[in-house]
């Protein structure tokens, strides 16, 4: 209490001198905005400059999967987190359960800064509760120093027996899935018993040959040379390339599968100004330019691309063309159907 006594005295002072009271300014509150983001997605030093501008101190924690992500929202029932960054179908689920609010576009100015095709989605129509921060394509990454260029055109070559013992596969239950249903002719959406029990098959295969199922080690077990290919983010291809060159990376000819990630603020959000502040300098050219720069995914955001160098602003595996958008298919929410998947899931990864 010893702390206000110099107040008081001053109020009392100038009561007894018959003065006007000076409007008092209100103490201020904490600034920050808590941010659920997968790891490296966003540079410390562009969250650092967010603070030094703004005031906002950023609560910045980070999830490995959609799944762990999603478990750990609903847990909360919306709360604790400001900002959170799911991929395409997680915004469906999240908004169908009510885990995350409508979006005020007219907040955010730097909106106008998007690619429209990447907009108003199946997933998110009109972009109601969603703003896409990154996207790319998963396709399949081998090293040319043990698989000749040329072998790979496709994700059925997974299965051929030169390949035991030498494949990362993707821990992740709907991108896993994705490719065996790719593999088989199939859309990674499908919702038939059939087509779901054909990719559990292929999978159920090609597990002889995987040496691990990771999500976060993919980029370190290829850079290492302990597996000779894997499916893989394009993003994490081109960082891995970087520290071994022998890597190369190829959208296979049923096509790879296409992802957007992106800003959304949950039900219970708490610092409500400060996420639309958040989001909004976080769609600046030169900050999505950082973003890209340093963990070299495909950005939304065309003012961005516009500022890249030449050198990756031609470079089809940061920005694939046209041909491998449109055949790519975004993975959806499939409903009931997951159950299934689930379970053959299950099968698949305690199979000895």
């Amino acid at each position: 209490m010893t702390a206000f006594r110099p107040v008081l005295f001053a109020l009392a002072l100038l009561l007894f001198c018959g003065s006007p009271l000076p409007v008092l300014a209100a103490s201020p509150e904490t600034k920050e905005v808590v941010v659920y983001n997968w790891s490296e997605y966003i540079p410390q030093d562009v969250l650092d400059d967010f603070t030094k501008e703004t005031g906002i101190k950023v609560v910045y924690s980070t999830f490995e999967s959609n799944e762990a992500m999603y478990a750990k929202v609903k847990l909360l029932r919306g709360r604790d987190y400001d900002v959170v960054v799911p991929s395409t179908y997680f915004v469906e689920l999240l908004r169908e359960e009510k885990l995350i609010q409508p979006l005020d576009l007219s907040r955010i100015s730097n909106f106008s800064n998007l690619d429209p095709s990447l907009l108003n989605q199946d997933y998110d129509p009109g972009n109601a509760y969603s703003i896409p921060y990154m996207c790319g394509i998963m396709g399949l990454a081998y090293n040319t120093k043990y698989i000749k260029p040329g072998t790979l055109t496709s994700w059925k070559d997974l299965l051929n027996p030169e390949l035991k013992g030498k494949i990362i596969l993707t821990d992740d239950l709907r991108d896993a899935f994705g490719l065996a249903l790719l593999a088989q002719g199939h859309s990674v959406n499908s919702v038939d018993p059939a087509e779901i029990r054909q990719a559990s098959e292929f999978l159920t295969r090609l597990k002889a040959s995987v040496r691990v199922f990771d999500v976060t080690a993919i980029k370190q077990a290829l850079i290492s040379e302990e597996v000779w290919t894997g499916p893989i983010w394009n993003g994490d291809y081109l960082v891995a390339r970087e520290e071994n060159p022998d890597l190369a990376f190829l959208f296979p000819k049923e096509g790879g599968i296409p992802w957007v990630d992106s800003f959304v603020l949950t039900s219970g959000a708490a610092n409500v100004e400060n996420a639309y502040a958040f989001i909004n300098y976080m769609l600046r050219p030169e900050v999505a330019l950082r973003c890209m720069e340093e963990f070299k995914y495909t950005s939304p955001n065309l003012a961005a691309v516009n500022l890249l160098p030449p050198d990756l602003r031609q470079n089809p595996i940061l920005l694939p063309g046209p041909e491998e958008r449109t055949q790519a298919e975004y993975i959806g929410s499939i409903g009931k159907a997951l159950d299934v998947y689930e379970k053959y899931w299950e099968q698949i990864k305690t199979l000895r």
